[in-house]
């Protein structure tokens, strides 16, 4: 049996503030934008360094688990090994699942998106 890394000390760090931007979010639009965000924090936490992130690297796909697309030139700056050899693409499809729901429900109820934009 082979040993996997696991970084889920790492996602503990960022859930907090992940949660409360997912129940700030207003739009989609935020929605989609708080979701890359926590990734990108998550990567720079675990590998120590700056990642140079694209918007077109990390995408939300809210009606399709495992609710994300991910760059391979993203994934060559994690690294192939830690990428496969991890509970990271794991970590991601959690966060990404949060925010799936919330961007469904959001679009479900755009009243409420609107009430928040008058005030």
């Amino acid at each position: 049996m082979t040993k996997r890394i696991s970084f889920v000390k790492h996602l503990n760090k960022i859930l907090p503030k992940f949660r409360e931007n997912m129940s700030n979010s207003e739009s989609t639009e935020d929605v989609k934008k708080f979701f890359m965000y926590a990734v990108k924090e998550l990567l720079e936490e675990i590998l120590e360094k700056d990642i140079d992130f694209n918007e077109d690297d990390l995408i939300l796909v809210p009606d399709k688990p495992p609710y994300f697309k991910i760059s391979n030139r993203l994934i060559s700056q994690i690294k192939k090994e830690v990428w496969k050899g991890s509970d990271l693409p794991h970590l991601i499809e959690k966060l990404a699942d949060a925010a799936a729901g919330r961007y469904k429900h959001l679009e479900k109820h755009p009243e409420k998106t609107e009430s928040k934009i008058r005030m």
